[in-house]
């Protein structure tokens, strides 16, 4: 076997193999960072969309999250950041995200943030489908039942636990557009692992933020170009700066963290958690809690994701 061969042996099963004790905690506790950051963006992003076009708001959130990441990279290497071997695998990684980003904004143009949501759902189980085409992941023991348990509470958040709403589901141009984004979000994890060849997950942060940024900005020109930035209300670009900071390079370095850590399965799963955290702000906001009825499937869904965690990779 030749050293070519050999080391490709070794990224193969460098990419199958999970962390374990600490590291898998971290991974764990960095994607409930995420969950977290995300439900926060969902209120926000519906204050802002009135005001300005989903490809504008998404390359300033862009532009001000490379800017910021850029900094952080700047000041924890103490370095120049030296451009990445095979760029190639950031423009994939980068067109896969912004194409997500896109697609969110451009459903909930379409249809009800409640139908944008059941969709959603589907992103962890996608996701374990991705994990074994790209990274021979096989989900074992109880990782797809408490996925599809997490799963149902999500969904019964989503629809404010009235069987009527479920029933009256429609999939209409809206949800099927957002299904596309949802399917690139849930490949992007695992070509995360894949990808990787070692870069701090800073400068993998970085580059693949840059790749969306550049990739989005060259789709929307017509519409960054058309928008009137100067009369944008506060509430806008309150809204950019929460969704550049956090949910740009902050959820990007968690995700990316947590993707090298855990499996395919495991990593997009916290994102079941969402409604259940959209809830909770809406409440402490001062904006009415929600039923026991919806309470009940908020529990089963951390029911779910607690049975997730505990359960053995491999």
């Amino acid at each position: 076997m030749t050293d070519t061969a050999e080391l490709k042996a070794a990224r193969r099963e460098a990419h199958r193999a999970s962390a374990t004790g600490v590291e898998k905690r971290l991974g764990h506790l960095a994607m409930l960072g995420f969950a977290t950051l995300v439900a926060g963006s969902f209120s926000l992003g519906s204050l802002a969309a009135p005001h300005i076009g989903p490809v504008a708001l998404n390359a300033a959130r862009f532009l001000i999250g490379i800017l910021f990441m850029g900094l952080v990279v700047r000041f924890v290497l103490r370095q120049p950041l030296p451009f990445p071997k095979a760029p190639w695998r950031f423009l994939v990684l980068g067109g896969l995200m912004a194409f997500y980003f896109v697609t969110m904004f451009m459903a909930l143009g379409m249809t009800s943030p409640v139908s944008t949501g059941a969709v959603f759902t589907l992103m962890p189980l996608l996701s374990a489908f991705f994990g074994f085409v790209f990274l021979r992941q096989v989900p074992r023991g109880l990782v797809i039942p408490s996925l599809v348990l997490a799963g149902l509470g999500s969904v019964w958040v989503i629809f404010d636990g009235d069987f009527e709403a479920m029933r009256r589901f429609d999939i209409g141009e809206g949800e099927l557009i957002f299904f596309a984004g949802v399917v690139g979000h849930a490949a992007y994890a695992s070509l995360v692992r894949l990808y990787n060849r070692g870069e701090p997950v800073i400068a993998f942060t970085f580059w693949t933020l840059l790749a969306t940024g550049v990739l989005i900005a060259l789709y929307g020109v017509g519409e960054i170009a058309a928008t009137d930035w100067t009369a944008l209300p506060s509430i806008t670009w309150v809204a950019i700066f929460y969704l550049a900071i956090f949910t740009t390079a902050g959820t990007f370095f968690l995700l990316q963290f947590a993707a090298l850590r855990l499996p395919a399965s495991k990593v997009l799963a916290y994102n079941y958690l969402t409604p259940t955290l959209i809830i909770m702000f809406e409440g402490l906001l001062g904006h009415g809690w929600a039923s026991l009825s919806v309470v009940a499937g908020a529990v089963l869904t951390i029911l779910g994701l607690v049975i997730l965690a505990l359960s053995p990779e491999r």
